[in-house]
């Protein structure tokens, strides 16, 4: 299945990682039942699952505080995605030195 997945241009052509590298894999791990791999792969997974899985419960029932539900998970995930690059950035710049 890994042969299907996208390539990272940004890593192929420059050699760093982008917010959403691991996501493809992190998403085949979680739907093979490797949840703790998933995670470890792209911890954002389950922020962006569970925004996900938020807004198809919005599209069929709908209640007064949706909206900053959403802007929250929007919140969230992009926190843990920047996070997690942060730790990316700083492994790579040890490596390199």
């Amino acid at each position: 299945m890994e042969e299907f997945m996208l390539p990272c241009m940004n890593k192929s052509l420059l050699g760093v990682e982008c917010f959403g590298c691991g996501g493809q894999r992190a998403v085949l791990l979680f739907f093979q039942g490797n949840f703790t791999e998933a995670f470890y792969m792209y911890p954002a997974i389950y922020p962006i699952l569970l925004l996900l899985a938020f807004l198809v419960f919005n599209l069929f029932f709908k209640f007064r505080k949706d909206f900053q539900v959403k802007i929250g998970l929007i919140i969230f995930a992009g926190i843990v995605m920047a996070v997690n690059y942060g730790y990316k950035m700083y492994e790579f710049i040890q490596l390199t030195n």
